[in-house]
């Protein structure tokens, strides 16, 4: 009998689940462990195999803002085709991570990235945040050295606006970096986001004063799509010619 005990234990330790880290965890990672989502990205890749994504196309990886967002992104950013990424509570480490499965495997010619409010929430410092996002980058140049990225500012929120200081420090950091590479774009979505009075607008914001609704949509739709559309469209015309044998 203790041996069959003794085997049921290394068997449940050996599960990966069971390794996950938790935020705050004392070997000095302030990240949780990426695993918490495999089941999230298993359907990713179940949903790839029956429909796969079209390659060429923008992905746009992120947390719940971007999962969220979802159902009205294709019609948002339209006539450019994006592909949709976005798991719920993911932070930027968790983007580094799954880029392997969710993000190079289609050749995209352009990411689109929303991390960094779940890290600050987690502790994670502004500093560590841009660090993780250029790991992102060199990750994604390193197999595709022309993709083009663009960061979507860390949003403000009613919720988390006592943590905006480091929303705001992590932005401005990611911002620096992005203006040293021509292939990186910094997306100012934050400043729409702000009263006159410079508080998040509460009538964007779900009950939960931390998840937008449509209007607060609108306002990324119309910070974003341009942005896009000055880079992609002329590639996004010359990609349908491929598709089309042209």
């Amino acid at each position: 009998m203790r041996a069959t005990i003794y085997i049921v234990l290394v068997a449940t330790c050996m599960n990966i689940p069971c390794l996950a880290q938790t935020p705050g965890s004392t070997d000095g990672n302030p990240y949780g462990s990426p695993w918490r989502f495999e089941e999230h990205i298993q359907r990713f890749e179940a949903s790839d195999t029956e429909r796969p994504p079209p390659t060429g196309a923008i992905v746009c990886i992120g947390s719940s803002s971007i999962r969220f967002w979802h159902e009205t992104i294709a019609d948002d950013l339209a006539p450019l085709t994006v592909i949709p990424r976005g798991f719920g509570g993911s932070n930027m480490n968790d983007a580094l991570h799954y880029a392997d499965r969710i993000v190079l495997p289609y050749k995209p010619r352009a990411v689109v990235v929303y991390e960094g409010d779940n890290d600050v929430a987690q502790g994670v410092s502004p500093t560590r945040i841009a660090e993780t996002f250029g790991k992102f980058v060199e990750k994604v140049h390193t197999q595709l050295p022309e993709c083009r990225i663009y960061f979507i500012s860390i949003k403000p929120s009613v919720s988390r606006w006592h943590l905006w200081p480091g929303m705001k420090e992590a932005n401005d950091l990611v911002a620096a970096r992005c203006a040293s590479d021509r292939r990186l774009t910094y997306v100012d979505v934050a400043s729409g986001m702000l009263n006159d009075e410079g508080t998040p607008l509460r009538s964007i914001f779900m009950k939960d004063n931390l998840h937008m609704t449509r209007d607060g949509y609108i306002i990324w739709r119309d910070v974003l799509k341009p942005v896009l559309l000055k880079s992609e469209l002329k590639r996004e015309k010359r990609r349908s010619n491929v598709d089309e044998g042209l």
